[in-house]
């Protein structure tokens, strides 16, 4: 009996499954033929140009990067869009992929570098349009609207352009497969053609990629394997707020964040988004206190508030935003515990504020802070600041970047860093909290 295998992983079947038993993609696996018979590869002549040379030789002047023009994109990116770089940009439907890359390519296009747009999912009378709303017009940006694979090469040797946008790659359509776009074997073999054709002509192309409903790159696995920067791009509707993430870099750093506003005119970099998290009140109220998160390599000021309400509900509710619902329940346990706040028989609500979200154990301070000053209606300082992982013991343990974390609150004029100098919760707490004749609260 033929068996079948996956095109990604190689896992074999004796019988047609839809999905890979071992690496869970769908649609990957084929028939294989029993007995290949596959060529043999004789090794080719090498001219004096393309033989290889001592890595000392070798220059650097061509993989420089060349910086865009947004300064939170080119952070991203570690400086610039590197030529012949091939660059995924995924994200979810109406996050603004479309409008951050048209954007790009106004500002590509504004240094007199043509630009070739290709749209498989709009006409270029709509990408017209919403160039107009946000300023995006050029002479040196080309629009082309097409879903088929040859036409986007023909196109690339017409314009012969310094950057290339593909927006996206699950709708174009290779026409020397029978299988529909958006498949693993389409997606594969445009993404080669693409990367191929980068390396090839020294022109640098951003691939838009879409996501599943558990926000992975939609399409096989070797998608981000084959280009040399992957990006993600995040922001919930509610909020104008967006980030981009950079996932893999092999031209700079992958743990760098950019930030950037939605707005009515487009996209907007947000240089200093420190005043975007925080509620902005000068007074201290309680219930709240603020952290410093790291996103990236970025020190951001991040407000938690929580609400305390008593309740006669045999299941009192926990209601999170923005944090982790389980580590909001374990801090909840540990003040109960080790601190003695009865939070067993009342609500506990806790948000951030800007909708960002916090997953890091860095913010289970703060968030505790808030949680025991809404108990006792005593406020935090908005002078104060704290970030630590609380135990199960109730110790207060070391997050990374401490000093990184302190500057920022310095800068921001913070009075006072709580973190893991306090040694455990109910020092945090008597320090944190005061009552209106500054004294310590007793815990």
């Amino acid at each position: 009996m033929t068996p079948f295998c996956c095109v990604e992983c190689g896992w074999a079947s004796l019988k047609w499954v839809g999905r890979c038993g071992e690496c869970q993609s769908w649609g990957t696996v084929v028939e294989a033929n029993e007995n290949p018979q596959r060529p043999r590869v004789e090794p080719v002549a090498i001219s004096d140009q393309d033989a290889a040379k001592p890595i000392t030789q070798v220059t650097t002047a061509e993989a420089s990067h060349q910086k865009v023009g947004i300064d939170e994109f080119d952070r991203v990116l570690g400086g610039g869009i590197v030529p012949g770089a091939a660059i995924l940009l995924s994200g979810e439907p109406g996050v603004g992929k479309s409008t951050l890359l048209l954007d790009v390519a106004h500002r590509v296009g504004s240094g007199r570098k043509s630009v070739l747009y290709v749209s498989a999912e709009e006409s270029v009378s709509q990408v017209r349009l919403r160039a107009e709303r946000t300023g995006a017009l050029v002479d040196t940006l080309y629009l082309a609207s097409t879903t088929d694979l040859a036409s986007v090469l023909g196109q690339v040797e017409r314009v012969k352009p310094s950057l290339l946008i593909v927006d996206s790659i699950q709708t174009i359509q290779a026409a020397s497969l029978e299988s529909l776009a958006g498949g693993p074997a389409q997606v594969r073999e445009v993404a080669n053609a693409l990367i191929r054709l980068a390396k090839a002509q020294n022109i640098a192309v951003i691939i838009v990629g879409h996501v599943t409903k558990d926000g992975q790159v939609a399409g096989p696995r070797t998608l981000e394997h084959l280009v040399d920067v992957v990006c993600h791009f995040e922001g919930d509707r509610q909020s104008s707020l967006r980030f981009v993430r950079a996932l893999k870099n092999r031209f700079g750093p992958t743990d760098e964040v950019g930030c950037f506003e939605m707005t009515g005119d487009g996209i907007v970099e947000v240089p200093d988004p420190s005043v975007l998290f925080r509620s902005g009140s000068g007074t201290s109220v309680s219930g709240t206190c603020t952290t410093i998160a790291l996103e990236g390599r970025r020190a951001l000021p991040v407000e938690i508030q929580a609400l305390v309400v008593p309740t006669n509900a045999p299941q009192p509710r926990r209601v999170v935003n923005g944090v982790d619902s389980s580590r909001v329940a374990m801090v909840l346990a540990v003040l109960e515990r080790r601190a003695g706040l009865k939070l067993s028989s009342a609500d506990v609500y806790v948000s951030t504020v800007g909708g960002i979200k916090l997953s890091e154990p860095a913010a289970d301070l703060a968030i505790a802070l808030s949680i025991a000053s809404a108990y006792k209606d005593q406020p935090v300082d908005s002078r104060v600041a704290a970030a630590g992982e609380i135990s199960l013991a109730g110790e207060i343990r070391q997050v990374t970047s401490p000093s990184q974390r302190k500057s920022e609150a310095k800068r921001l004029g913070m009075g006072e860093f709580i973190d893991t100098e306090v040694g455990h919760i109910r020092q945090a707490l008597q320090r944190g909290l005061r009552n209106a004749k500054g004294e310590a609260e007793p815990f």
